[in-house]
């Protein structure tokens, strides 16, 4: 199977990159990692934790989580959806070849780490840069 994605560097640190269209509502890639218990989660740091429910969430830190390069952006071409303990990117609109794939990651981790720093998606860093929100203008 030929890869339709490559990890190169982006506005904000590594991205991932679509290497061919990637049609509307098109699973992606999976967001993968071990399983950890979200008690856990608050003793660790990290950034690469997404949550699955109440109870777990993936540590996506390993370097083989291709997943964890797909960037945030306040307006993304591509969504997560939590699938039982699973994680999977899909495509919200047509992704052009050479074009980043990104998500929003949702407003806990927007407010916690990209804000303070403020947001480098390519809607913020054009229209409102370090004010931009997910979901807003």
């Amino acid at each position: 199977m030929k890869p339709v994605y490559k990890i190169k560097r982006s506005q904000t640190g590594l991205g991932l990159f679509a290497l061919t269209e990637i049609p509307r509502g098109k699973r992606i890639i999976e967001y993968t990692g071990p399983l950890i218990p979200n008690e856990e989660v608050e003793k660790r740091s990290g950034k690469y934790f997404f949550g699955v429910n109440t109870k777990w969430s993936i540590d996506g830190s390993p370097r083989s989580n291709i997943a964890r390069y797909a960037n945030h952006s306040c307006k993304p071409n591509a969504a997560a959806f939590v699938s039982g303990r699973r994680v999977w990117i899909w495509s919200k609109r047509k992704i052009r070849a050479g074009e980043e794939i990104t998500y929003d990651y949702g407003e806990e981790y927007y407010d916690q780490i990209i804000k303070p720093l403020g947001c480098r998606c390519e809607k913020c860093r054009v229209s409102r840069p370090r004010s931009c929100k997910p979901g807003k203008k």
